[in-house]
């Protein structure tokens, strides 16, 4: 629900084609949770997430939407922007294109399994490496859509540094100054419906994201990479989703002698069954199992069974996680098991 809503007059320099007045709408959300685990001391289990959100709008005498987005973090300080230009024509169909560290393709989709509350993992429960490194990341991306293959998003990041540079600046090369020895990244997404494609599949979607990223400008190192498939159904009240992922770390130094910097890679499998009760109440069973390939680890499953269930209440969503894990890490027989009670306030 929009808390503000201003008219602001927005003058862009975009070509010789002037702009309509626009909109500006303020956004946010808060959480408080309660949150214990079974081993160890739980300490203080209260916790309080908060965000707000800027969004702006506006219409060029072209037809072209020009958007404007900036969020915060917990602190409320300023976090991830984008601007984005949407409506392009262009003989292939309609394209969009925005600058800014938001959107990344390949962490948009790193679970998009059902669920009634959280991710399998999303309340702490196991430690996992997972997709989407790359996000936050200033870069340049384009949206659009195929025939047949659906809705694609392709970011491109000159230098994966972690630099949010302020206009008419650009991040630092020096050798030694962080990020030098970083090169530049990519990821891309495609989401198709199946079943508007093929009539006797309707609700079936399938989304597709690849992403890589040169970690290391040293030669004979190798660049990490990330890639996820999702299958996800809905009949009704019930919803079903198989997601399979699998990143590498890359290589950030050189083989010596006695020392093996193979990239390490992780391979996980995610499914989820959510039902809806009724528009207000939901139920859902999560499990994401975890396979890491390191030459200097021990390699053992990791596995993490979550139960669910959310409530809502107009703006307002109760919570609840109940997660274990086995061979938490990746370490034999370690467990590391949680359980959430979250409240959520939106407006």
């Amino acid at each position: 629900m929009k808390i503000t809503k201003i008219l602001v007059a927005l003058s862009f320099l975009f070509a010789t084609v002037t702009a309509n007045a626009g909109t500006l709408t303020v956004t946010g959300n808060m959480e408080t949770t309660y949150h214990s685990q079974s081993s160890g001391q739980t300490g203080n289990p209260l916790g309080m997430d908060r965000e707000l959100k800027f969004a702006g709008s506006t219409e060029l005498d072209s037809g072209i939407t020009v958007s404007v987005m900036q969020d915060t973090s917990d602190s409320l300080a300023f976090s991830n922007s984008q601007i984005m230009f949407s409506g392009i024509s262009t003989p292939a169909g309609t394209l969009g294109i925005y600058v800014g560290s938001d959107s990344d393709p390949i962490d948009a989709v790193d679970d998009i399994t059902p669920s009634a509350y959280e991710e399998a993992n999303g309340s702490g429960s196991g430690t996992y490496v997972d997709i989407g490194s790359n996000a936050g990341q200033m870069g340049l991306g384009l949206k659009f859509d195929l025939p047949f293959l659906g809705a694609v998003n392709y970011k491109h990041y000159p230098k994966i540094d972690g630099a949010k540079n302020t206009d008419n600046s650009s991040s630092g090369t020096v050798a030694g100054a962080a990020g030098a020895g970083v090169g530049s990244a990519y990821s891309v997404s495609i989401k198709t419906d199946l079943g508007a494609t093929i009539g006797q599949l309707d609700g079936l979607t399938w989304t597709n994201a690849f992403g890589e990223a040169e970690n290391s400008r040293l030669a004979s190192t190798d660049d990490s990479w990330e890639a996820t498939s999702a299958l996800n159904y809905s009949i009704g009240s019930l919803s079903l989703g198989l997601q399979r992922k699998a990143t590498s770390l890359g290589q950030t130094a050189i083989d010596t002698v006695g020392t093996d910097t193979a990239a390490v890679v992780h391979t996980d499998t995610v499914m989820g069954i959510a039902y809806a009760v009724n528009d207000a109440f939901s139920v859902s069973y999560n499990r994401y199992t975890s396979n890491r390939s390191s030459p200097t680890a021990v390699n053992n499953e990791q596995e993490t069974d979550a139960f669910n269930i959310g409530y809502t209440m107009g703006g307002m969503t109760i919570g609840f996680q109940d997660a274990s894990t086995d061979n938490a890490n990746y370490v034999l027989n370690a467990e590391d098991d949680t359980r959430t009670l979250g409240v959520s306030v939106a407006f």
